[in-house]
């Protein structure tokens, strides 16, 4: 039986007309290669001084500010890890930086996100308004009403205990602003079905909106926790005894008590970074996602 074969025309592609391939000139490939030189170096800089504080938290007294520096110690002592937590109270310091820097982040969270869902999904009159004074609060420096927010906090009787700081910044305006931002990218098509399916605007709020959030709540506690756990002016106002100190407060001290003790307060901050930088690394793609789509709307 023969074939019969029939000759067909082989198929071309056909760019788009918006087609463009990606080629790119020597010049573009310098200025790509500059810039990431630029930023790596400019990467090196910044880190530096967090590697001799480390590198410093091995060495002896004497070897910490030697000329040229020895950024190998010899010998390593890894015994400043240990004297550390003998010679000074750090096991109080963390317990009440961690205390107040998870209490006020959980606060803030809670208070922020609640806010800023009335601010964007409910419609009350003065709502605009009543959100421009209130993120127009965070341009007024803490010092203008330090004073007064000190003696109603004293008459209240909360001075010299933790929960001064925990009443203290229990709302902040800038997690409100961040959540708003971050709500209006939200549809409002997916609050107006739940209402309509007979859902309260809680449910809505912790059963919709909560959980697209993600990467602003992210973004939301990895700022407020890192501001609490470096604060050091309202701890030094409000905590007068020594068990209530923070781990700013107690480093402090133990620099000007032990001003010769080089090696132990270079672990002292390192042990007092730690937690950040582990939190941050964590944290580091929602809270990169969280600012990136915090200003985009749906």
């Amino acid at each position: 039986m023969a074939l019969l074969t029939l000759d067909r025309p082989a198929k071309t592609f056909t760019p788009p007309a918006d087609f463009r391939p990606d080629r790119r000139t020597p010049g573009q490939v310098i200025a790509r290669v500059a810039l990431y030189v630029g930023l790596s170096v400019a990467s090196a800089a910044i880190l530096l001084p967090f590697v001799w504080m480390v590198i410093s938290s091995l060495k002896t007294n004497n070897q910490v500010f030697t000329v040229p520096i020895q950024w190998i110690p010899d010998p390593v002592v890894w015994s400043n890890y240990v004297d550390i937590w003998a010679t000074s109270n750090m096991t109080t310091w963390i317990r009440n930086t961690l205390i107040l820097s998870v209490g006020v982040t959980f606060l803030q969270v809670f208070t922020g996100s609640f806010a800023a869902y009335g601010f964007s999904k409910m419609r009350f009159p003065g709502r605009d308004v009543l959100f421009l004074a209130y993120v127009g609060t965070i341009a007024v420096p803490w010092q203008a009403y330090m004073i007064p927010q000190y003696i109603i906090l004293s008459r209240a009787g909360l001075s010299n205990t933790l929960w001064s700081i925990l009443v203290l910044q229990a709302f902040g305006a800038f997690g409100v602003f961040l959540m708003k931002q971050y709500y209006d990218s939200i549809p409002e098509e997916l609050s107006e079905a739940a209402r309509i399916d007979g859902l309260s605007e809680y449910s809505i709020w912790r059963r919709i909106v909560v959980p697209l959030s993600g990467p602003a709540l992210a973004t939301l506690v990895l700022l407020t926790f890192v501001n609490t756990w470096n604060d050091y002016l309202g701890p030094l106002i409000y905590l007068r005894d020594r068990d209530l100190w923070t781990i700013q407060i107690g480093l402090n001290s133990f620099a000007s008590q032990y001003n010769t003790e080089h090696a132990l307060i270079m672990t002292g901050s390192v042990i007092s970074v730690l937690p950040i930088a582990i939190i941050f690394l964590a944290g580091q793609r929602y809270f990169v996602q969280g600012i990136a789509t915090a200003g985009l709307k749906g």
